[in-house]
């Protein structure tokens, strides 16, 4: 997580490089791709810019609402967690846009996850 701050500094480019990472073979890497822009990182610096507009990660999140790896859909689910802090209404929204595209198992979990803090539905 060091290099968070770097990331939050070009947050833009930090995103584009980072999507690649998204349909990438191994979990570790997928889940790192999100695990890197969380907007309240546990153990690090927040990043505020996705506090107020984390619908700037989406081109990350999105290819990771029906990962079938649970180590990828846990970070999820946190990541959109985080952002219900601050922006719940658009977490709720993601959620059910998400659950009405998907009706994978693995987009419900997520999305159970994502939601904890705010209410169970979208």
């Amino acid at each position: 997580m060091a290099i968070r701050p770097h990331l939050a500094s070009d947050l833009s480019n930090a995103i584009a490089l980072l999507v690649e990472l998204t349909c990438e073979r191994s979990e570790r890497l997928r889940r790192f791709a999100c695990e890197a822009t969380r907007p309240r990182g546990v153990w690090c610096s927040h990043i505020n810019e996705l506090k107020s507009e984390p619908k700037r990660a989406l081109p990350i999140l999105e290819p990771l609402r029906d990962d079938t790896a649970r180590y990828a859909q846990d970070p999820v689910g946190n990541w959109l967690n985080d952002a219900s802090k601050t922006q719940s209404d658009w977490v709720r929204e993601t959620c059910a846009r998400w659950l009405d595209q998907s009706r994978r198992p693995e987009t419900s979990k997520i999305a159970k996850r994502a939601l904890r803090s705010i209410g169970k539905d979208p």
